[in-house]
């Protein structure tokens, strides 16, 4: 295929992590809403690591998560319509 690296290289990590068994956890979200995650298993066994040291549940930490807020980037968002680019009107 004639691609850029970027494009194989998202191409072939997709490909990979579908080969890959999934752990599904379901979880309430902030709002109350039912939620189910997909992890791999190196995903999982993170997860599982974390909510064990915090002596939690994995669906607990995933709720507490909910809470943490993004991070603002210094990057313009390409979805916020302003690319900082002023020749286009």
């Amino acid at each position: 295929m004639d691609l850029p690296d970027d494009e194989h290289v998202f191409l072939r990590d997709l490909v990979k992590a579908a080969r890959q068994k999934t752990v599904h956890v379901q979880w309430v979200d902030r709002d109350g809403s039912n939620r189910q995650t997909s992890l791999t298993q190196a995903e999982a066994a993170r997860l599982n690591s974390i909510a064990q040291r915090l002596g939690t549940s994995k669906q607990e930490l995933l709720r507490r998560a909910a809470h943490i807020p993004v991070a603002k980037s210094d990057k313009k968002s390409p979805l916020s319509g302003n690319s900082g680019d002023s020749s286009q009107a």
